[in-house]
């Protein structure tokens, strides 16, 4: 008797470690094989509010209806532009006293203050806002601002001023002449005591072609700092080359320390083009900027068509150091007026940026989201954070460095 009471719970213990067995081999083949992606904690979800083939601004109730819309699908941050055209696109007394305009004459925007709108119904759905120097030195030709003060222009070493455009004629600010440092700086000290911003950036305009900078005023102050040599006909000579790139960095400067010294916890953030590009055709050399303090977070252009030419540039070396040190999201193409880009291919690059541990994803820009809620959901199914700058990334509070 007592030996079948044993031969039975042997049995029952063995069925026992058999069912545990059974429930617990088929959860450890599945963890091996389908690994459970890690949520994301936080990320910069940003997109790019116009006016350039774009309506959005134009309207307080469509302005009030994409904010509402963009909080719903769970961004957490916008770049309204407020500089386009040699027009700010809130009212200015910067401008006012510079240019005879304190806003952009268009009729829309008449009586309207934007950025102030957008800063009080973005912070009431949690986002955060980062208005958007979008023109940079750049200014139609026949604008308020160069009919007034035609000297504030450079050009080419054949005296030519003018871009040709697609819409319009365009010149470049000289950011040589001291007269137009004064102008950008205070326009952006003026935004940063005015409203309650989150950041200011500057983007891939802030700079200067390649074979401009032959003025009078620049030729003088390079002969004076140079023993009395002219700028060398070779745009791209190596010394004039780096000689402005320096210049600009200066007036960079002069940007980071208005901010800082009037809203230290503002931040200043920068949507750059790839450095080497960057730096070889229009002498903007954000590498050095972030490297002395100047940039606190970047977005970097990578509005691309196949996915293999966009993975090259977002894992280039130069990129992977500069995102160990300040957070570095990836700006996409959602698509231009009327041509959206493919869904499937949003989704692959927002994919990519997110398996290389970037900080996040901005598009350009809002009205090419389109009528494609359900897919953005998709995308970012639960409200996350923004990356804080202070925590996770070194370098990023220590001040301009010398």
């Amino acid at each position: 008797m007592k030996g079948k009471r044993q031969a039975q719970f042997v049995a029952l213990l063995s069925l026992c470690l058999a069912i545990v067995l059974l429930l617990h081999l088929p959860l450890q083949v599945a963890s091996q094989s389908q690994p459970v992606e890690t949520p994301v904690e936080t990320e910069v979800r940003g997109v790019w509010l116009t006016n350039v083939d774009s309506d959005v601004l134009f309207s307080r109730d469509r302005l009030s209806k994409a904010l509402q819309r963009l909080a719903k699908l769970n961004f957490n941050t916008v770049y309204p532009t407020v500089w386009n055209r040699g027009y700010t696109l809130y009212p200015s007394s910067v401008a006012e006293r510079t240019i005879g305009k304190s806003l952009d004459p268009n009729p829309k925007l008449k009586g309207r203050d934007i950025l102030a709108e957008i800063v009080q119904q973005s912070h009431q759905q949690g986002l955060s806002v980062i208005p958007w120097f979008e023109f940079g030195l750049k200014a139609p030709a026949n604008s308020d601002l160069i009919r007034r003060h035609p000297d504030w222009i450079t050009y080419r070493r054949n005296s030519r001023q003018i871009s040709k455009g697609n819409k319009y004629n365009q010149v470049w600010l000289n950011p040589f002449h001291p007269m137009v440092q004064r102008f950008i700086v205070n326009l952006v000290a003026e935004m940063v005591l005015k409203y309650d911003i989150d950041g200011i950036q500057i983007d891939d305009h802030f700079s200067l072609p390649i074979d401009l900078g032959y003025d009078t005023f620049t030729t003088r102050l390079y002969q004076r700092e140079n023993g009395g040599k002219k700028p060398p006909a070779n745009p791209r000579h190596p010394q004039w080359m780096r000689w402005r790139a320096n210049k600009i960095t200066q007036l960079m400067t002069q940007i980071y320390q208005a901010v800082k010294t009037r809203k230290p916890n503002c931040l200043v953030t920068l949507a750059p083009n790839a450095q080497e590009y960057a730096f070889n055709t229009s002498l903007q050399d954000w590498r050095t900027w972030e490297q002395k303090g100047l940039v606190e977070e970047v977005v970097l252009q990578v509005y691309r068509d196949d996915l293999k030419t966009f993975v090259k540039e977002i894992e280039n070396s130069g990129i992977k150091a500069v995102s160990s040190r300040i957070p570095v999201s990836i700006g996409i193409l959602a698509g231009l007026k009327k041509r959206p880009t493919p869904m499937k291919r949003i989704e692959q690059q927002v994919q990519a940026v997110r398996k290389r541990g970037f900080a996040g994803v901005s598009f350009f820009f809002y009205e090419s989201l389109g009528d494609r809620d359900s897919a953005f959901q998709s995308l970012f199914p639960t409200a996350v954070a923004r990356p804080q700058i202070t925590h996770g990334w070194a370098g990023t509070t220590q001040g301009v460095k010398q």
